[in-house]
């Protein structure tokens, strides 16, 4: 069993698996809606100079996270 923790985590170039989306309301739907479901693959592409957002490229689109956001979704690194 892999380790979880939370997309805000992962360093630059790393990959990793949506294990589950924990936001609640407009936030969480948001999230489900560019594609951040169980199973998709996230690969976080850089981060801005200050740590806050971070972008990710998710199903083929880049996608820029606030940190506290990207700390709602559960992941596990893949290797």
């Amino acid at each position: 069993m892999s380790a979880t923790t939370t997309l805000n985590c992962l360093s630059n170039g790393s990959f990793a698996l949506v294990k589950e989306v924990v936001a609640e309301g407009l936030t969480r739907r948001r999230l489900l809606d560019l594609g951040l479901v169980p199973g998709t693959k996230v690969e976080v592409i850089r981060r801005s100079p200050a740590g806050d957002p971070i972008a990710f490229n998710i199903r083929g689109a880049v996608i820029a996270l606030r940190r506290d956001v990207a700390g709602q979704v559960l992941v596990s690194p893949w290797k």
